[in-house]
């Protein structure tokens, strides 16, 4: 795993020496998904784990239960790159963007380590920001593993220009109730539409967040 390279990371040195760590020379690191957005682990970094992070390009943090250095996914293979790192307002707190290598970010084998609400059942709640991803990663399962019955595997199987055609049939039904104008409806074939999509972007081999980075390249500083 260490012979993998990554382009390090830019940073301020002034930014640097202006964190706020804590007795033990620590400060907290979140881990938030750089496709989905959601928050993968929390963990802790010292000054060393830091720069190893910035200077490789992927996740480093501190055990305070071993007392070193970790890098992670050293011996599950389950990576983090590193595509951005943050400091907060207060200059006390650091998140690492990153993208999941494996997709399994917990040690319990689950894919972020908040998979309980507080009631300690295990919640499969997508939260609205995780959606299109995760919508995604499920019809990539699907074309995988081709579960019998599947309507994704039918619709591939039909080939490209019926997916695309279903797609245009729904952007026509999407249109129609925008012009109705009933909420309800219009979020129920949006909701078609983009779900077809997706599926044409996967066929073509395009992902969500490339085009959420075209999106974004458009907006005015």
């Amino acid at each position: 795993m260490e012979n993998l390279e990554r382009n390090p990371l830019t940073y301020s040195d002034e930014l640097l020496k202006s964190i706020k760590w804590n007795a033990e020379g620590l400060v907290p690191v979140i881990a938030q998904d750089y496709r989905t957005g959601e928050i993968r682990m929390f963990a802790w970094a010292n000054q060393e784990a830091l720069m190893l992070t910035l200077q490789t390009g992927y996740a480093h943090y501190y055990s305070r239960s071993r007392e070193k250095v970790w890098k992670k996914g050293e011996t599950s293979g389950e990576l983090q790159k590193v595509i951005e790192v943050r400091i907060d307002c207060d200059e006390d707190a650091i998140l690492y963007v990153i993208e999941q290598e494996l997709n399994r970010a917990c040690h319990t084998g689950e894919r972020n380590c908040f998979f309980r609400g507080i009631d300690g059942k295990k919640t499969e709640r997508l939260l609205p920001f995780e959606t299109l991803g995760r919508l995604e990663e499920v019809i990539k399962q699907r074309l995988t593993e081709k579960p019998e019955g599947s309507y994704t595997v039918k619709l591939f199987l039909e080939g490209e220009d019926r997916i695309i055609q279903k797609f245009g049939e729904e952007a026509v039904e999407s249109l129609i109730a925008l012009k109705n104008g009933n909420q309800k409806q219009i979020a129920m074939e949006v909701s078609d539409l983009l779900y077809h999509l997706t599926l044409a972007l996967v066929v073509k081999g395009l992902k969500w967040h490339q085009i959420m980075e075209e999106l974004a390249s458009r907006f005015k500083k």
